[in-house]
């Protein structure tokens, strides 16, 4: 390659970088960032959060809903306000610091005791009603005989909720009493889900936004087929 080939060459590389490489960066920092601080999605790969959650459901983050933060940074720049009773949230584990998705069911302060998957918040006991059949039917035909189902009426949050007898679970816990700042999260599918009874109630600081929606949905059970009736639907 003569001296001026290598010229071209590099000539050209510097007009890619300023004229489509540098532009395409920006947009890909902008994308991140928003995804960061404002807005993003979860895949949730496991059932802790049925039959109000399902595998394969992709649900929209609203990163917005507390505070605004650093773009990738926990650091907070304003707060106003904080996780209600019932708020499905997503935070980082304090376990492992992987990313979860479950029901905000314990304040700052609150007095927490579970009773044979019954909860009760500051000494009463929340209600409890038959669940629709429509929501039970969100599951796999063979998989509904296996477990128990429930509205469960938290603050204006009545949510379904359902529990497994044939498996060994922590059913009775506590009472606690969730310390300043923190706050107490489980999972709707009582019998399997690895939430506060286990590591504790979760810094104010970790949750990263409140999960609104569910965005998208597949099923894993029947490759991957798109759940269409799932699109863009709330979340109780």
């Amino acid at each position: 390659m003569t001296m001026k080939e290598r010229l071209t060459l590099k000539e050209r590389w510097k007009r890619f970088v300023r004229k489509d490489a540098k532009p395409l960066l920006i947009m890909v920092l902008v994308l991140f960032a928003f995804r960061s601080a404002i807005a993003d999605w979860n895949d949730v790969p496991t059932g802790s959060m049925k039959p109000t959650i399902l595998e394969g459901d992709r649900v929209f983050v609203n990163k917005l809903a507390y505070d605004l933060k650093v773009p990738f940074t926990t650091w907070h720049i304003l707060q106003w306000g904080n996780p209600e009773r019932g708020d499905v949230v997503v935070f980082f584990s304090p376990a492992d610091g992987q990313r979860l998705v479950k029901r905000v069911v314990g304040l700052p302060g609150d007095r927490i005791e579970l009773v044979d998957n019954h909860v009760f918040v500051n000494g009463k006991e929340l209600t409890y009603e038959a669940l629709p059949q429509k929501t039970i039917n969100e599951l796999a035909a063979d998989e509904q005989p296996q477990h128990q189902y429930a509205t469960e009426k938290l603050a204006e949050h009545p949510h379904p909720m359902m529990s497994t007898p044939a498996i060994a679970s922590r059913r009775t816990f506590g009472p606690i009493t969730v310390p300043e700042g923190k706050y107490f999260m489980m999972g709707d599918n009582r019998d399997n889900s690895f939430d506060s009874r286990f590591y504790g109630c979760v810094e104010r600081s970790r949750i990263v936004g409140k999960a609104t929606a569910v965005a998208l949905s597949f099923d894993h059970g029947h490759v991957w087929q798109p759940r269409w009736h799932r699109f863009f639907s709330g979340l109780p």
